[in-house]
C-alpha cells in the first residue's frame, strides 16, 4: 500500500453551481412547509392548532420511515446509467405536482380538510426525501477532501438560502395582492416550472462523483441500520438531534411570534429574508473556520452564537422591530454553522466504513440522517403547537398576556436550553476532541491513499 500523498483537482466552480441549482426548489418546498403550512391551514383554511400539530407529527412518523429505505435503494442505483439521480428526475414531478395540492387546496368541509392537508403531506414529504437524499448522497461523493467538502456543502447551502428568500418573500407578497388563498396558489405554480428546470440542470451539469467502493450487500435491513454502528455517526446524531429540535421550534412558531407578539406581521418576510440572508453571508465565515479549528469547534462556535443572540428574543414585545430584526441578523450568522457544518462532518464519518470493509453506505447515511431532520421537525410541530393550544392561545385572537409570554417563552428560551445541550454534547463529542489532538483540520488537496 502505497503512503505518497495524492492530489486531489479542486472541483470546478461553475460544476458546483451547476450541482447547487437543484437546492433552490428544494428550499423553496421546505420552509412554506415547516413554517407556512400550519398558518395556512389555521388561518385560511380553519384547522384548530390542535389538530395541525397531531397531523403533522402522524404525517411525519409515517414518512420518516421510509427515508433509510430511500436510502438504501439510492445505493442500490449507484451504478445504474443514471446513477443516484434516477431519483431527482422521478421525484421532481411528484414534488411540483404535491406542492400545488398541498397550497391550493379544493374547498371541502373542516373534516374532509384534514385528511386532504394529511395526503398532500405524505406525497410531499415523498417527492422531497426522493430528492434530497439521493441529492445529499451524490454531493458526499463529489469531493474525498474533507475541506473540499465543506466547500461543496457551503455552495448546495448557499444556493438554498436563494430558495429560502424566494419562499419568504413570494407567499406574503402575493397573498398581499390576491388573497391568501390565491396567493398561495399562485406561488405553488410558479414552482412547478423551477423545480423541473432547476433539477434538470443538476443532473445534466453536476461534477461527476468520485469511484466509489461498492456497498456491501447484507440486506436490506441490515444496510439500512449499518450507519448506527459507527460510533462517530451515533455521536453526530445526538448532537443534531438536540440542534434540530432546537432549531425546528422557532421556524414552526416564527409566525405566530411575529404576528401576536411583535405585532408586526406584515414585516415577516423582511425577517425572514434578514435572517437567512444573514445565514448566507456567515457561510464563508464558517468554511474559513472550520479549515483552521476542524470543523466541529466552528459549529460549537455557531452554536454559541445563536444562543447568545436568540435568547433576548423572550424580552421582546410589540413594537420591538428593530430589536427583532437585529436577532434575526446574529442568529442568522449562527444559521450558516449549521447548514455548512454537519452534512460535511456526516461526509467524513461515511468514510469510516470504508475504512472498515463495509464499502460506500452515503445513501443509508442520509436517509437516516433526512429521518432524524423530519422527527425533529415533527416533535417541533407536535408538541409546540398543542401545548400552545392547551395553555389558552388562540392564532388571530385577542391573546391574554400570559398566553403571549408562553409563546414567547416556547419560541424563543426552549431552544436555547436545547442547543445549549446539543452545544455540551459536542464539547464532548470526538469532532472537537479529536482536533485537539491533530492541532487542526486536514490541508487542502492532502491525503493520503491507504
Amino acid at each position: 500500500m502505497s503512503s505518497s500523498p495524492i492530489v486531489q483537482a479542486r472541483t470546478s466552480t461553475w460544476r458546483l453551481i451547476a450541482y447547487s441549482l437543484a437546492s433552490i426548489p428544494l428550499a423553496m418546498a421546505a420552509l412554506p412547509i415547516y413554517v407556512n403550512v400550519p398558518k395556512f391551514y389555521a388561518d385560511v383554511i380553519g384547522v384548530s392548532l390542535t389538530a395541525i400539530g397531531g397531523l403533522l407529527l402522524a404525517a411525519r412518523v409515517f414518512d420518516a420511515v421510509q427515508d433509510p429505505l430511500l436510502g438504501y435503494w439510492s445505493d442500490r442505483t449507484r451504478h445504474s446509467k443514471w446513477g443516484r439521480f434516477v431519483w431527482v428526475i422521478a421525484g421532481a414531478p411528484l414534488l411540483a405536482a404535491s406542492m400545488l395540492g398541498l397550497f391550493n387546496p379544493p374547498i371541502l368541509p373542516t373534516n374532509m380538510m384534514m385528511w386532504w392537508l394529511v395526503i398532500m403531506l405524505l406525497l410531499v414529504y415523498t417527492a422531497f426525501s426522493m430528492l434530497q437524499i439521493s441529492y445529499q448522497a451524490y454531493g458526499a461523493e463529489i469531493s474525498d477532501d474533507p475541506v473540499e467538502r465543506t466547500r461543496v456543502v457551503s455552495f448546495r447551502e448557499g444556493f438554498g438560502l436563494i430558495g429560502v428568500f424566494l419562499a419568504a418573500a413570494l407567499p406574503q407578497l402575493l397573498s398581499n395582492q390576491y388573497g391568501p388563498r390565491e396567493g398561495y396558489a399562485i406561488f405553488a405554480m410558479i414552482f412547478i416550472p423551477f423545480v423541473l428546470v432547476m433539477a434538470a440542470l443538476t443532473v445534466w451539469l453536476s461534477p461527476p462523483p468520485h469511484t466509489r467502493v461498492s456497498t456491501v450487500s447484507k440486506g436490506a435491513f441490515s444496510n439500512m441500520l449499518l450507519p448506527l454502528k459507527n460510533t462517530r455517526f451515533k455521536s453526530l446524531l445526538l448532537v443534531f438531534v438536540f440542534n434540530g429540535i432546537a432549531a425546528s421550534i422557532p421556524a414552526t412558531l416564527v409566525l405566530f411570534f411575529i404576528e401576536d407578539v411583535i405585532k408586526a406581521p406584515a414585516q415577516a418576510a423582511v425577517f425572514l429574508i434578514a435572517y437567512f440572508a444573514a445565514g448566507a453571508a456567515g457561510m464563508p465565515l464558517w468554511v474559513w473556520l472550520s479549515a483552521r479549528i476542524g470543523k466541529g469547534r466552528a459549529w460549537l462556535v455557531g452554536m454559541l452564537v445563536s444562543i447568545v443572540a436568540f435568547v433576548w428574543a423572550f424580552m421582546l414585545g410589540a413594537g420591538d422591530v428593530v430589536a427583532f430584526g437585529i436577532i434575526c441578523v446574529l442568529s442568522g450568522l449562527g444559521l450558516g454553522a449549521d447548514l455548512a457544518l454537519p452534512p460535511s462532518i456526516l461526509a467524513d464519518v461515511i468514510d469510516d466504513d470504508e475504512r472498515a470493509g463495509h464499502g460506500r453506505n452515503e445513501g443509508s447515511y442520509f436517509g437516516l440522517w433526512n429521518l432524524v431532520t423530519k422527527m425533529n421537525l415533527a416533535l417541533a410541530a407536535g408538541i409546540a403547537l398543542p401545548s400552545l393550544a392547551l395553555l389558552g392561545y388562540v392564532p388571530q385572537a385577542n391573546n391574554s398576556g400570559q398566553s403571549l409570554t408562553y409563546l414567547a417563552a416556547i419560541y424563543a428560551l426552549l431552544p436555547c436550553v436545547l442547543k445549549a445541550i446539543a452545544a455540551a454534547a459536542l464539547l464532548h463529542s470526538p469532532f472537537v476532541r479529536s482536533v485537539a489532538k491533530t492541532g487542526g483540520a486536514v490541508p487542502f488537496a492532502q491525503r493520503v491513499n491507504p
